[in-house]
């Protein structure tokens, strides 16, 4: 069942960048999701690596067990947002692991589940909440903001350039009683609000994109979690990020650069290293994007792109 619900992307590339000449150890699927990536780390590591998944969705937690039930005890799975990676990896008694990956963004198993709110196109209630124990849901967040920090969510988030526009419309709304309770109404108001459609792309696409970064604090918790991730790789260790949008890719773009470093020259002759501790190695200078055998196979790769580093010291 898992198998059939999530295919992840970029899946060769990912492992044999982090597992190319590494066996055994501990590995950390920090969003485990259905278990797909996390299969082929086990299978490519060997019988004595062990994985630690973790994932705030409880279902996609419930999918990973499932796919991974054949590894026994070599798979401890925990529900935990990847900001917490380095609480729970103490608490499981986990001092350092070879690699770590990161997949991130709403996975098409959450989009397939309609319920979730995750996408305009099933009616449904507005929650896209990745994790429904708690936190606003997304219709609560268009209830409590006001219109100067809604447009700062869709502009900065969505990088929608009608971002005013939609705030405006959407406060309106709601002064009349008449603000949107599911995805579908949402989308058709941020339609009328940017004039109708015009090309391929959905005009709601932008403003759901902000509201569930919004809704999930993503790129928060995506700043939290790298410079734990790097601080639990053991020396040699490689970990890697898969992004689906620009936001997410500049933030982990930065974050390497910065603990890459580069030489400076002295005033007084010879060079120094400049940069972030701890360092690491860029195994991919560029990011891996898919082909095209890949996006036709399944075309949410098709905004994919992955980076890897290696810790250095």
């Amino acid at each position: 069942m898992a198998e059939a619900l999530h295919i992840p992307v970029l899946a060769e590339e990912t492992v044999r960048a982090l597992t190319e000449g590494r066996e055994g150890g501990w590995w950390l699927d920090a969003t485990v999701g259905a278990g797909g990536h996390a299969s082929m780390v086990l299978e490519a590591t060997g019988v004595e690596s062990r994985l630690l998944g973790l994932d705030q969705d409880g279902r996609a937690l419930e999918a990973a067990g499932e796919r991974l039930a054949g590894y026994g005890d070599r798979v401890r799975l925990v529900r935990a947002n990847f900001r917490e990676m380095a609480t729970v990896a103490a608490s499981e008694g986990i001092g350092a692991f070879r690699g770590i990956l990161m997949d991130l963004g709403v996975s098409s198993m959450q989009l397939d589940e309609g319920e979730r709110g995750f996408s305009f196109r099933v009616e449904a209630p507005l929650d896209m909440r990745m994790d429904r124990r708690g936190g606003r849901t997304a219709r609560e967040v268009l209830e409590e903001e006001g219109e100067t920090e809604l447009a700062r969510i869709f502009k900065e988030w969505g990088e929608e350039p009608a971002a005013r526009r939609v705030a405006r419309a959407i406060v309106e709304a709601r002064a009349a009683g008449r603000l949107p309770e599911t995805t579908t109404g949402l989308a058709e108001l941020v339609e009328r609000a940017k004039g109708g459609r015009r090309g391929r792309i959905h005009p709601a696409t932008q403003v759901f994109q902000a509201l569930r970064i919004a809704v999930n604090d993503e790129l928060g918790a995506l700043e939290a979690a790298l410079p734990a991730a790097l601080g639990l790789l053991e020396k040699g260790g490689r970990m890697g990020v898969i992004s689906f949008h620009s936001l997410e890719d500049r933030i982990a773009k930065r974050f390497f650069a910065a603990h890459e470093g580069r030489m400076v020259s002295l005033m007084g002759g010879g060079e120094r290293w400049a940069g972030v501790e701890p360092r690491v190695r860029r195994i991919t200078r560029k990011p891996v994007t898919a082909g095209a055998e890949e996006e036709a196979r399944n075309p949410r790769s098709r905004s994919a792109k992955l980076r890897v580093a290696e810790r250095q010291d």
